[in-house]
């Protein structure tokens, strides 16, 4: 089910702030990362995570990957890559929506205030487009880091 607060067509939304399931929790999704930033009251010097539909749109956007790891990062599910301090993770939509499915990007947050807990109602009247199936919107554990260099990887969540 995919809510929306305004009446007219979602293309005249031009970057909206989506907020729905991800691969691991709830979070607010948008190619405009300046939105996220002021919806979170975050910090401009800390970073989204770049979530990619597949490994060749990763490739696509010039993300260098060490030869060592390509196989690890294709294949890793519910994992966040750091590279070069660009902390970015591969992963299929998990609602069956077409909203989702046009984006081949987008950058990703959790679906709170920086440093608060999930609140539903804060999360509604700040998203532009809401998306929602049968399990409704709920808190999971976040995703596994990992930090990548050609030699090496370290696990720091």
């Amino acid at each position: 089910m995919v809510k929306n607060k305004s009446n007219t067509r979602l293309s005249s939304l031009v970057v909206p702030v989506i907020l729905s399931r991800t691969d691991t929790t709830v979070g607010f999704l948008s190619q405009d990362d300046t939105k996220l930033y002021t919806i979170k009251s975050r910090h401009s010097t800390k970073p989204f995570i770049k979530i990619y539909v597949d490994f060749k749109t990763l490739k696509a956007h010039k993300h260098r990957v060490p030869n060592r790891f390509k196989n690890t990062i294709r294949r890793a599910k519910k994992t966040t890559f750091i590279v070069k301090n660009r902390a970015f993770r591969i992963a299929q939509p998990t609602l069956n929506s077409q909203v989702l499915r046009n984006i081949d990007w987008h950058y990703s947050t959790s679906a709170n205030e920086s440093g608060k807990t999930f609140n539903r109602e804060f999360c509604e009247k700040k998203a532009d487009i809401i998306i929602e199936d049968k399990y409704m919107l709920s808190e999971a554990t976040a995703s596994e880091i990992i930090k990548v260099n050609k030699l090496k990887k370290r696990r720091l969540r």
